[in-house]
């Protein structure tokens, strides 16, 4: 009884996270229970005894563990323990740690989510948004700029630049606006809903830019300097990371500085002679501002110090002899400013590093911290914006679009699409608001941008392929009309950009929020990484036994909460969400539990094991987005109509999670983990979490057709022109027209239908070509009153014209293509004599 009793008062210790004073009290007195009820037998008294004795070893520090116990310890798990990089150990310096260190936690605090104070927006940057945002997508033809200018007119240029929109985050002391992160994620967005070209022409200064860059990190003189001429648009600005040889992998950089003396202003001074190759680079053809991204090097000595500096961001003025820029690639059809840069040995002073020269080889932490920012905003913004489009202008369509005889917005096929268009959005606005209202506290989350990037620009491409599905044909053919065309267009340029997704999920997410976001493995690694064993070993004895605790309480509240189907867990009780709550929880403590499986049985492997992290991802993926609708409903005080998104979105969320975990764990690397893992997290019996089924899928498929606020709350922030003459505007005109006169119309169809074969082909004909004819065959029928004729007439015409695609002039596209020949011309880049 004694061992029985001791393993199940450490397991309610454990699970109760008791202290270390309270936990051996409690194991001495169940111990003693024990004995007493064994009438103190030899092997009772024995094996409790050295249970007791080995409990007050591990859990009290003493010389006795640090030299017997974790001195050889160290030298053991040394080995298991992942090997960072340079690069690594920067970007896990970088950044900080919100919701997604409880989620890695196993054991997420509610209570945090709940309080913390969500995204929103002033009342100055309302304004704005309804202001000069909304006379910037005024000014926006999106089929002009991509398909006859090639570029922003020059009057919006001129808008641009004159309204603050490179300066939305510059502080207002330097002549910028000062703009909370989620005023520029909706300035972003709503742009976006109206051309791509305008939202990245926009977003790009604002995420990882000099601006930026200089905000954080730059000298007073280069504040003062530059801060006030890039908000004027004055100055345009780009970034330049991405080479040829180094594209996901960054921390590769090939462009380099080298310190030496050299001539500037008319003066012999210290500075860098810089060469570069970049490419990709947004705004790069028309910057007057050029950020690079360079290793520095000092072969001389000149700043005594070691040869080898670091990564530096430094500024470079485009008019400097030498430097090459101008150029555009043309990304997908979108013809935002896009093109490569390069120089060879062009010299710049040492007050051209941002920062100046104590920020010398601190380039890549800048970088990480900035672009976790930007990454948190620009794309998953631009995601959300497509989403909202898409569910505005396809449920307005499936209820316009008739085939057999009804509108297509009640087969069940296309409602199977457009349930998940809605779904996806709702998540991603969620998810979006959640991340920007972390950056707004102060926090600068670098791993759910990670996941914020790599799921919202996911959920994009899911979302307009099941938009294009049930728009069909309306959809292919490019023209004027075309409504989807752009967004559809740049759903690749969105999952490539600022770390491919591929990349992101499989090395990003799990890889570095494993290490970065566990309450102990990096004190632990800094540990078995000191040079001085003895302190080394002193480090570990303090961290490693509370990791052990950690990793048995995890294991403890995956196996109870596993069998208990989450019932043990204390969740808040508002909004009727418990049983989400639970699973959440529940699926939390099992990723944890995994998290620190693989950390100890994978180890360094971890890299190669990609499928691995990438499933992994998912699910932290899945717990982040089920958190963020949660978050996102109850801040809108729990509105009854958003229920069934909140629903649906949970329910796939708490799926998702469950099928990465059991994916990981099928697959896990150590094979003779899989059943133990199995066995704690999905026991014997277990019971599946479903998909939502048809019934809630058809309520949220009928929220972005059904003519009700939660269709307008699903696409606030979009862009809208009511001019039946817009691509947006045409769609939105016959939807409220098709509303208008569905009683009329329904009469049309019933009475068309008893006719016999003949006449209602002859009605149908009538119906694409001869609309007055018909109505007024209804009208002496009988079929509807003179009242409802023009009513009907004009929603008939407005039904067809949003059925209509493009066709263009032979004559014309043949001139079109005879002046186009051979002008494209190939840049090579950059010369062949060059040394970059």
């Amino acid at each position: 009884m004694s061992i029985l009793l001791f393993l199940i008062a450490a397991a309610v210790l454990l699970y109760r996270r008791a202290d270390a004073q309270t936990a051996l009290a409690t194991l001495a007195i169940a111990t003693f229970i024990g004995w007493l009820l064994d009438d103190f037998g030899f092997f009772s008294f024995l094996f409790g005894a050295a249970l007791l004795a080995a409990a007050f070893v591990l859990v009290r520090p003493s010389d006795f563990r640090l030299h017997r116990v974790s001195h050889p310890l160290l030298g053991y798990v040394r080995g298991m323990l992942p090997k960072l990089s340079d690069t690594e150990s920067e970007a896990l310096k970088s950044g900080s740690v919100d919701w997604d260190g409880e989620l890695f936690s196993g054991d997420p605090q509610w209570a945090k989510l709940i309080e913390a104070r969500p995204a929103q927006l002033s009342e100055e940057e309302q304004a704005y948004v309804e202001g000069p945002v909304e006379t910037l997508c005024d000014m926006l033809d999106d089929w002009a700029i991509t398909h006859e200018e090639y570029d922003l007119p020059q009057e919006v240029w001129d808008y641009i630049r004159g309204n603050g929109f490179f300066g939305l985050v510059i502080p207002e002391e330097y002549g910028g606006k000062g703009f909370s992160h989620t005023a520029h994620s909706e300035i972003v967005m709503k742009i976006s809903t109206r051309s791509v070209s305008g939202a990245v022409t926009v977003m790009v200064p604002n995420s990882l830019g000099p601006g930026e860059l200089l905000s954080h990190y730059g000298t007073e003189e280069q504040k003062n300097y530059y801060l006030p001429r890039l908000a004027a648009g004055e100055e345009i600005p780009c970034f330049a990371l991405t080479s040829p040889m180094a594209g996901s992998d960054a921390g590769a950089i090939p462009d380099k500085g080298v310190v030496c003396m050299g001539e500037w202003q008319g003066e012999e001074v210290l500075g860098l002679k810089v060469t570069w190759n970049k490419r990709y680079i947004t705004l790069a053809p028309v910057a007057t501002l050029i950020g690079l991204a360079i290793k520095v090097y000092d072969p001389d000595h000149l700043l005594g110090g070691e040869e080898v500096v670091g990564v530096t961001c430094v500024l470079v003025p485009r008019d400097l002899e030498g430097v090459n820029a101008g150029s555009r690639h043309l990304p997908m059809n979108t013809v935002f400013m896009n093109g490569p840069t390069w120089g060879t040995d062009v010299f710049i002073p040492m007050s051209q590093i941002i920062g100046g020269e104590d920020m010398l080889g601190k380039g890549w932490t800048m970088l990480l911290e900035c672009l976790s920012i930007g990454r948190s905003i620009s794309l998953p913004a631009l995601g959300t914006g497509a989403g909202k489009l898409a569910c505005l202008v396809t449920g307005a369509y499936s209820l316009t679009r008739e085939q057999f005889g009804r509108s297509i917005s009640q087969f069940e096929g296309v409602q199977e699409a457009m349930e998940s268009l809605a779904g996806y959005t709702y998540q991603m606005n969620a998810a979006r608001l959640l991340t920007s209202g972390m950056l707004d506290r102060g926090v600068k989350p670098a791993v759910p941008s990670a996941l914020l990037k790599y799921y919202n620009t996911e959920l994009m491409r899911r979302a307009i392929n099941h938009a294009m599905d049930v728009v069909a044909g309306r959809g292919v053919i490019t023209g004027p009309r075309n409504f989807l065309a752009r967004a559809y267009q740049a759903v690749p340029i969105a999952i490539t950009v600022e770390g491919a997704n591929i990349l992101t999920r499989s090395l990003m997410v799990f890889g570095q929020g494993a290490i970065r976001c566990h309450p102990y493995i990096t004190e632990e690694i800094a540990a078995a990484e000191n040079p001085d064993g003895n302190a080394g070993a002193r480090d570990f004895d303090a961290v490693f036994y509370r990791h052990i605790a950690h990793t048995s309480r995890n294991a403890l509240r995956a196996f109870a909460l596993s069998y208990a189907g989450g019932a043990l867990e204390q969740v808040p009780e508002t909004g009727d969400l418990q049983r989400y709550y639970r699973q959440l929880a529940r699926f939390s403590a099992a990723f944890a539990l995994l998290t620190d499986v693989t950390l100890l049985s994978v180890g360094g492997g971890l890299k190669a094991r990609q499928r691995l992290s990438g499933r992994m991802a998912d699910c932290l993926v899945h717990l982040y987005y089920g958190s963020a609708v949660i978050k996102y409903w109850l801040d809108q005080d729990r509105p009854d109509d958003q229920r069934p998104l909140v629903e649906w979105s949970l329910q796939s969320s708490v799926k998702g999670a469950q099928d990465s975990l059991l994916a990981a764990i099928d697959n896990f690397p150590v094979s003779a983990l899989r059943w133990p893992l199995r066995l704690l997290v999905f026991p014997p019996g277990y019971q599946k979490q479903k998909a939502p089924d048809d019934a809630l899928g058809g309520k949220v498929a009928a929220t972005i057709v059904e003519d009700a606020p939660l269709r307008e709350h699903l696409a606030a922030g979009c862009y809208r022109n009511d001019s039946p003459q817009d691509p947006v505007g045409r769609v939105l005109n016959a939807y409220r027209l098709a509303l208008d006169t569905r009683d009329s119309r329904d009469k049309l169809h019933r009475a068309i239908r008893q006719r016999d074969e003949d006449q209602v082909d002859a009605i149908a004909l009538l119906l694409g070509h001869q609309r007055e004819e018909l109505v007024d065959w209804a009208v002496a029928e009988n079929v509807i009153t003179a009242q409802e004729r023009e009513p009907l007439l004009d929603a008939l015409t407005a039904l067809y014209d949003v059925i209509r695609v493009d066709a263009f002039d032979a004559k014309g596209i043949r001139e079109l293509s005879a002046c186009a020949k051979g002008k494209r011309k190939v840049v090579e880049r950059p010369p062949k004599n060059t040394k970059a």
